[in-house]
């Protein structure tokens, strides 16, 4: 729930006021909407099967299609639409791809061997008639859709420089109402695409503000547990998880270091919440922030430099900034009511964040250089919004139709999509580095 001020964010951490009434199902679905003219024309073919079965055992070049339209810089050709369907590029008419204004074609094929599974794809430029890529990828049956979104990944890298996230995962919260006192909370991690979810933890006390490690292989959240509130630091692989030293009150907000040895917390064992710094391979604490305001929400900058941290230390909630080895604190924001949550782009030039005015919470964007501020999404109550990994999409939560659910948009505003589970509400999205 977006709030007006952090006293009433902590009230609600401490009350567990949730919103959430249901669970979020497996199964999920997907609306895009957007795009532009200026995206980029491609045919993705679908690819020839040599195998044992009548049909290969998944969508290959279905899943590629539908990775590359998400990003938002290409528009797919309908296979309804394609005059021929060539599977090697000695197949090829490029005239009939031009008829159809297609710039580029991805064509491959899969072929099984027993248990195993070889995809060889290509990269066509139609116009130039001339190979861009060539790979030849093994897999097992149950690596085909990871798979997909690895050949996407590499078509997005090659046509747009920037690197894909196709084959990356998100974090988020779910809640099962078991009775009308009784919720299971569970943390969650699935492919980008909310796909393959996987139960990390499980409590009958709220779950909240998961965060990703740098090198993508544990996650660190916030746990009610025993009615504390308690940080933890989760193994993915192991499922191995340890808590972190803490004191009395509130113990929340973790968010890690660039080079994963600390924890940027907040931590209300002295009064008021303020920002500490956990060294993970010791346990010692580094208190920054002394404020009789609520300091709350750390993010570190790309470099490890600065650390910036919503406080209403001046009278509403703002985002501030303050070197990670401690100093001068200094106010980044001043746009409307409300600046939270802020986070960095991978290159630092951008500090992401929930803004609000008048009553509308929205997903802001501003230019560290040149202060520009852009306001992302339409409201009126989004939140928790968490870049990808080459920072040309946002991954956020909204409320629709009176559910929670996930939405991702491109910073460009070329394209907007949600994901809506089955059943119940979804919160707290991070998308893995």
């Amino acid at each position: 729930m977006v709030v007006r001020n952090l006293k009433k964010i902590f009230v609600l951490l401490l009350g567990a006021g949730f919103f959430f009434c249901q669970t979020a199902s497996a199964e999920l679905t997907i609306e895009i909407s957007g795009g532009t003219q200026s995206a980029i024309p491609v045919a993705v073919v679908p690819f020839a099967w040599q195998g044992a079965s009548v049909n290969a055992p998944f969508n290959v070049a279905s899943l590629v299609r539908a990775d590359l339209v998400r990003s938002g810089h290409f528009k797919a050709l309908p296979v309804r639409d394609m005059i021929d369907k060539p599977s090697r590029t000695e197949a090829l008419k490029l005239g009939n791809w031009r008829a159809l204004a297609q710039d580029y074609l991805v064509i491959g094929e899969i072929k099984q061997n027993q248990d195993r599974f070889v995809i060889e794809f290509k990269l066509v430029d139609v116009y130039r008639g001339k190979q861009l890529l060539g790979y030849r990828l093994p897999s097992t049956a149950r690596g085909l859709r990871k798979t997909a979104h690895r050949i996407s990944d590499l078509v997005y890298e090659e046509l747009t420089g920037l690197k894909g996230v196709f084959n990356s995962r998100i974090a988020y919260v779910t809640q099962k109402k078991k009775s009308k006192r009784i919720s299971i909370y569970q943390l969650k991690v699935a492919d980008a695409d909310g796909f393959n979810p996987k139960v990390i933890a499980s409590s009958r006390e709220p779950i909240m503000s998961p965060a990703w490690s740098p090198d993508g292989k544990k996650i660190a959240y916030v746990s009610f547990e025993k009615k504390k509130h308690r940080i933890f630091v989760q193994t993915l692989i192991t499922g191995k998880r340890s808590k972190i030293p803490s004191g009395r009150g509130i113990n929340g907000a973790p968010a890690w270091s660039p080079d994963g040895t600390q924890l940027a917390v907040t931590l209300s064992k002295d009064g008021s919440p303020d920002i500490y710094v956990v060294n993970l391979k010791n346990g010692s604490w580094t208190k920054l922030t002394r404020s009789y305001a609520i300091d709350t929400e750390p993010s570190w900058s790309p470099d490890g430099q600065q650390i910036v941290f919503t406080s209403d230390r001046g009278g509403k909630p703002q985002i501030y900034t303050i070197p990670s080895n401690g100093g001068r604190v200094e106010r980044l924001t001043y746009q409307g009511d409300y600046n939270a949550r802020g986070s960095f782009s991978k290159d630092g030039r951008k500090l992401l964040m929930v803004h609000g005015n008048r009553g509308d919470y929205r997903i802001a964007m501003m230019d560290m250089e040149t202060k520009v501020f852009s306001v992302l999404t339409k409201g009126p109550l989004d939140e928790s919004p968490s870049f990808s990994a080459n920072s040309r999409m946002v991954l956020y939560a909204k409320i629709m139709s009176g559910r929670g659910v996930l939405s991702a948009i491109a910073v460009d505003g070329k394209m907007n999509q949600v994901l809506t589970f089955d059943k119940g509400n979804v919160r707290e999205p991070a998308w893995s580095p």
